[in-house]
C-alpha cells in the first residue's frame, strides 16, 4: 500500500515507518519542517510537506494514499484544549477524503483514557468512551474514527500505553521520570504505589499499527499494553537503581510539587488489557518489557534524561 502517515518522524512514528517500509509498503511522511523532510527522505519515504492545521492539504495526502495511520498530536500542554480541537479537526478531514473507499484509517489514542472514564478497572478494548462532561481527552477524536465505519472507511483506534518504551525513547513519561528524579535527587511514588500503569515497547506498538493497517476491522479498538500493569512504585524503584538515588513515598497533596505536570497522570490507574488486540490481529509483543528495559541500562546514560 502507498501509505500517507502523520507524525511519522517522531519517536514512535519512525518506527512505523522503518515497519512498513521493512512490510514493502511505500510511506509517505507529513513535514512541517526541512528537517523532518531530510529525515523522512533518508529514511527512504516520501514527503508530505504541511502540517495539522493545514486540513486542505490532509485531505490531499489521504486521498492520494491506499491507507493513513494518523501519529502526529501537539503535546502543548499550555493549550492542551487546543491541540485537541486541531486533532479532531485532522481525523474528521483525513476521514472525508476516505468516506466510501473502504480504504484503512489508523488513528493514535492512549489507555490512560479508561482510567479516567473507568477507574479501579481492568480496561478493555470494548470500552468506549461515552460523551461525558467535562470530555475525556482524546475521546471525541477517537469516537470520530469509529464512527468512520458506518461511512465506508475500514477505520481502527489503536490506544496505546502510557510508557511506549525503548532505546529511541528520548522525551515520553519514562525520561521525564526520570528527569524529575535526578533533579531531586529521589525517585517518588505516591503514597503506596499500588497504581499501574501498562506499557509497551516501540518496535511492539510499531508493529501493531502495521497490523491494524492491513487487517483491523472496520471501527475497532486496538490495545498497544504489552504489560497490562506495572505498579508505579516498582517503575520509581527501577529508576532509582538506575540512578543510585533514594526511592521514597511523597503524599497525594505533594505530587505536584515533586511530579509538576505528571502529577495527574502518575496517579492514575490503568490496568490494561490487549488479549481482543491480540485475538483480532495475532499481535504479540516479542521485546523487553519496561522493567527490564529500565534494567538495560540505555535510560541512565544519556544526558538529558
Amino acid at each position: 500500500m502507498r501509505v500517507f502517515v502523520t507524525g511519522a518522524t517522531g519517536h514512535i512514528g519512525t518506527a512505523v515507518v522503518a515497519e512498513l517500509l521493512g512490510a514493502g509498503h511505500e510511506v509517505v511522511g507529513l513535514a512541517r519542517s526541512d528537517r523532518s523532510a531530510a529525515a523522512l527522505t533518508a529514511a527512504g519515504a516520501g514527503v508530505h510537506r504541511g502540517g495539522l492545521e493545514d486540513t486542505d492539504g490532509l485531505r490531499r495526502g489521504a486521498a492520494e494514499a491506499d491507507g493513513v495511520i494518523h501519529l502526529a498530536f501537539g503535546h502543548d500542554f499550555s493549550d492542551y484544549a487546543g491541540a485537541l480541537a486541531t486533532d479532531l479537526r485532522a481525523v474528521e478531514a483525513m476521514g472525508e477524503a476516505l468516506e466510501g473507499t473502504g480504504r484503512p484509517f489508523v488513528i493514535t489514542s492512549g489507555t490512560l483514557m479508561l482510567a479516567l472514564a473507568a477507574p479501579g478497572r481492568l480496561g478493555t478494548e470494548d470500552d468506549a468512551i461515552a460523551p461525558a462532561s467535562p470530555p475525556v481527552p482524546r475521546g471525541e477524536a477517537e469516537n470520530a474514527a469509529v464512527a468512520l465505519a458506518a461511512r465506508g472507511v475500514r477505520s481502527s483506534v489503536v490506544r496505546l500505553a502510557p510508557s511506549v518504551h525503548g532505546p529511541s525513547d528520548l522525551h515520553g513519561f519514562v525520561p521525564q521520570l526520570i528527569g524529575f528524579a535526578r533533579e531531586q535527587g529521589v525517585s517518588a511514588y505516591v503514597e503506596d504505589g499500588a497504581t499501574r500503569w501498562p506499557a509497551v515497547h516501540t518496535l511492539d506498538a510499531a508493529r501493531l499499527f502495521r497490523l491494524a493497517l492491513e487487517a483491523a476491522p472496520a471501527g475497532s479498538r486496538l490495545h498497544g499494553a504489552a504489560d497490562e500493569g506495572v505498579p508505579f512504585r516498582e517503575i520509581a524503584e527501577a529508576i532509582g537503581r538506575g540512578l543510585d538515588v533514594p526511592v521514597k513515598s511523597v503524599p497525594r497533596e505533594a505530587a505536584q510539587e515533586h511530579f509538576g505536570f505528571l502529577s495527574g497522570f502518575v496517579t492514575l490507574d490503568n490496568p490494561t488489557s490487549s488479549a481482543r488486540t491480540t485475538e483480532l490481529l495475532g499481535w504479540r509483543p516479542e521485546h523487553p518489557a519496561l522493567l527490564p528495559d529500565l534494567a538495560a541500562g540505555h535510560y541512565f546514560g544519556r544526558s538529558g534524561a
